[in-house]
């Protein structure tokens, strides 16, 4: 006989309750789901007595891409009442969907995301036609509070109108011949027993046709082989891939719609209560919860709004049209009675979407008591992937299995500390809760030695353990393929991947991640921004040179990005174009190279050569920017004091005249780029104070005294800022010897800080001093002088 077709909405009561009445009703031979095709050799797995919401959650991952996907189930899930009440009726159950690694799921990260979202434009008719603002609203009217006569027919008329003459996807097409496959066969081993299909709503008027054809390779000619027992194969992951799914605790917030979820019913709590007790009583419950919760935090809530509240609920049911209380009437009564302000925003129910910030505090706490709190729990006996056993046995041999008040203090120059450490620093870059690091090293040449790791809430770790083993089969392994993904196309943004190179010296890079280390050697080639590139320099470089706690130091792994990102930013720094003021981030990437080009020269493909002249060049160059232009010339001086290293043109004093004379902010941002460089080479603040480095060559701090003393008053203001912005390279030891020198210059006596302690900011004396005479010169203009 012809297969029965159940279209439903995901996570809907009432089509879980028409599910259940059809199979008790029909007694079907085989009853066919929407879900993952590859777990029918598990479905006593999933049948094991878990306390629900649980979740499939599938991984795949080869060397072009990874997906993760979830096919969520809760106790008023159609999928889950046809999988349940079929094995109580006696019948054979069977998940037909393709496998969630199939490039029909791209892009979907959620099994059951409504299709219907993405051919909208008939809901949005219907919703027009019905006066509701939003497709939850219009499912609520039609098929929650109605009557369960006739929901059947009524579900068909509704999902045929809303496919109506849409081009499904690829992916959709995809998955509806091979789903249709399964029915041709299912109908084929019943014989003359009936075969009952639960899927999407959407999927049905298409199953339908195509089951019915009666042709084996479906309505596009796609074929899908059918293995010896007759049903169809399912599709097997390439041989290079890794891929399998396995069961995870889910939690109503990830159910609702208004923290993100894709699909299905929005407040999951309020529908649990719809499935276990009706409309009304969970009206009722849901008036009651609010309620309670907005007392706890201290929110007036008399008795009088809430009988206000439940008048509003009833008043709304009845002019609705509804014949019971539907969920948008429940909480459009509550905000009528509790909420008295203007809102700024629209109500979240009157849309889809998440909460949004600033929403007021009663309509938090309405969205908070529909979604409800309960999290699931799988069985004892579920199987879990490698991973969680390996996390389990590499805790309790290392002791760190010590509950949830438990502190951890490890000193990392000891061996066992030091790898409880990278265990605990696998799980952290893992996303597994549970442990925090409170105090450590901050980066490659931190001379902090301890940590801390305390105890924190460890909500939803076993479902972060499960999908952690995504990556791999143990911690090692997981975590470096967590850390190379985050040096991967879109993922590695140019300010993380220093932070990703850490977290792998941290979790014991030299042991495990060579491929890592090629991920961030090939992404530093192709940055464009210099700051964050310097900033993997520098964390590289220090522990290259510094190291002796992680083991990183003159080791060979860091080679490639620390010669990657000096190439690469000389590239990068030569084709920068002028701006004003002072970019303190690529400064940091010029000390960067510096250090690279002085201190490791044996790992570089740049010779010392080669960056002198980048630098002279930049330095010349009057379309660089002007911070980048003196920082060059500090850099060229640097590497030219290095033996065998080519000269760099050009007096110091005399550059600084040329630079000054085209503005004092100019003055002020090419001494910054200078000072951040070579402050000691070119100042002669440091050693000999009579001369400059070169000897004989006219103190660069005598030059600038008298240029600054030179300005005018409005040319001295304009430029304060910078210039002052530019001695702050200068620790407080040295800016006394500059103030020394100053005195001295002036023939007058007395200390240094005299000079750089004065009784108010310094830009607010010579505000306060251009003011004065401006005032001057006005009462001057009117004739306004006081009389002596």
């Amino acid at each position: 006989m012809p297969a029965v077709f159940l279209g439903v909405r995901h996570h809907s009561p009432a089509c879980a309750r028409l599910v259940e009445r059809t199979v008790a009703e029909l007694r079907p031979a085989q009853v066919l789901i929407e879900g993952p095709a590859e777990m029918n050799g598990r479905l006593d797995e999933l049948l094991l007595g878990h306390e629900l919401p649980v979740a499939v959650f599938s991984h795949y991952r080869d060397g072009q891409r990874a997906a993760t996907s979830w096919a969520p189930l809760c106790d008023y899930s159609p999928e889950w009442v046809a999988l349940r009440a079929g094995r109580a009726a006696g019948a054979e159950v069977r998940f037909i969907d393709l496998p969630a690694w199939h490039p029909a799921f791209a892009e979907r990260t959620n099994r059951y995301a409504d299709a219907e979202a993405r051919y909208a434009e008939a809901t949005e008719r219907l919703c027009l036609q019905f006066a509701v603002d939003s497709s939850d609203a219009l499912w609520d009217r039609l098929f929650e509070v109605e009557p369960d006569g006739g929901l059947a027919e009524r579900l068909d008329a509704y999902f045929a109108l809303v496919r109506g003459d849409a081009e499904a996807d690829a992916g959709d097409r995809a998955r509806e011949t091979y789903m249709a496959a399964w029915v041709r066969a299912a109908v084929e081993a019943a014989g003359d027993r009936p075969v009952l299909v639960v899927t999407g709503g959407f999927h049905q008027p298409a199953l339908r046709a195509l089951a019915g054809s009666g042709a084996r390779d479906g309505a596009d000619g796609d074929g899908w082989e059918r293995g010896a027992d007759g049903w169809p194969v399912v599709p097997a992951p390439p041989d290079d891939a890794m891929a399998g799914s396995f069961l995870v605790p889910y939690s109503f917030r990830k159910l609702d719609a208004f923290a993100g979820y894709q699909s299905g019913m929005p407040s999951p709590g309020y529908y649990q209560q719809v499935w276990e007790a009706g409309p009304e009583a969970a009206a009722d419950g849901l008036l009651r919860v609010v309620v309670e919760r907005l007392r706890a935090r201290k929110y007036p809530v008399s008795t009088a709004d809430l009988i206000a509240a439940r008048s509003l609920a009833e008043g709304l049911t009845a002019l609705r049209g509804h014949p019971s209380p539907a969920r948008i009437d429940v909480l459009d009564g509550l905000a009528g009675a509790l909420i008295t302000d203007d809102l700024d925003q629209p109500l979240p129910w009157t849309g889809r979407g998440t909460l949004t910030a600033g929403a007021h505090p009663a309509v938090v706490e309405m969205v908070a008591a529909c979604g409800g709190d309960r999290i699931g729990r799988l069985h004892p006996d579920t199987p879990a992937p490698p991973l969680v056993h390996d996390v389990a046995a590499r805790l309790t041999t290392l002791g760190l299995d010590g509950g949830p008040e438990a502190t951890y203090r490890l000193d990392l120059t000891d061996a066992a500390d030091l790898e409880r450490s990278r265990v605990l620093h696998r799980l952290r870059v893992l996303g597994i809760p549970g442990l925090e690091r409170t105090a450590g090293p901050t980066h490659g040449v931190d001379p902090m030695f301890t940590e801390r790791w305390e105890a924190r809430p460890a909500l939803g770790r076993e479902a972060a353990l499960v999908e952690a083993g995504a990556y791999g089969a143990t911690l090692a392994e997981a975590a470096a393929v967590a850390l190379t993904g985050r040096t991967r196309g879109g993922a590695a943004e140019a300010d993380a991947l220093a932070g990703a190179l850490f977290d792998a010296v941290l979790c014991g890079m030299g042991g495990f991640s060579e491929q890592l280390l090629g991920e961030l050697s090939s992404c530093v080639r192709e940055l464009q921004v210099s700051g964050p590139l310097g900033e993997i320099l520098a964390t590289a470089l220090g522990l290259w040179r510094h190291d002796r706690v992680f083991g990183m130091a003159r080791g060979p792994l860091l080679a490639a990005v620390i010669d990657g990102a000096t190439e690469r930013l000389l590239w990068l720094l030569e084709g920068a174009r002028g701006s004003s003021g002072v970019d303190f981030p690529r400064l940091r990437a010029v000390v960067a190279v510096r250090d690279a080009v002085l201190h490791a020269p044996e790992l570089l493909s740049v010779t010392r050569e080669v960056a002198t002249g980048v630098a002279r060049r930049i330095s010349e160059d009057p379309q660089a920017p002007v911070d980048l232009r003196g920082a060059s010339f500090g850099l060229a001086r640097s590497l030219a004091r290095v033996p065998g290293s080519p000269g760099v043109s050009g007096d110091p004093a005399e550059v600084v005249r040329a630079v000054a004379r085209t503005g004092a902010d100019a003055l002020g941002d090419w001494l910054a780029g200078l000072f951040a460089l070579a402050r000691d080479e070119v100042t002669g603040v440091v050693g000999d104070d009579s001369d400059g480095p070169d000897g004989g060559v006219e103190s660069l701090i005598d030059v600038l005294d008298g240029l600054v003393g030179a300005l005018s008053d409005d040319e001295f203001l304009s430029g304060l800022p910078a210039l002052r912005q530019a001695f702050a390279f200068f620790p407080p030891r040295e800016r006394d010897r500059i103030a020394a020198r100053l005195l001295e210059r002036r023939g007058v006596r007395g200390s240094s800080r005299s000079l750089l302690r004065t009784t108010a900011d310094p830009l607010l004396i010579a505000r306060a001093r251009a003011l004065e005479e401006s005032v001057s010169r006005l009462l001057a203009r009117y004739e306004l002088e006081a009389t002596p």
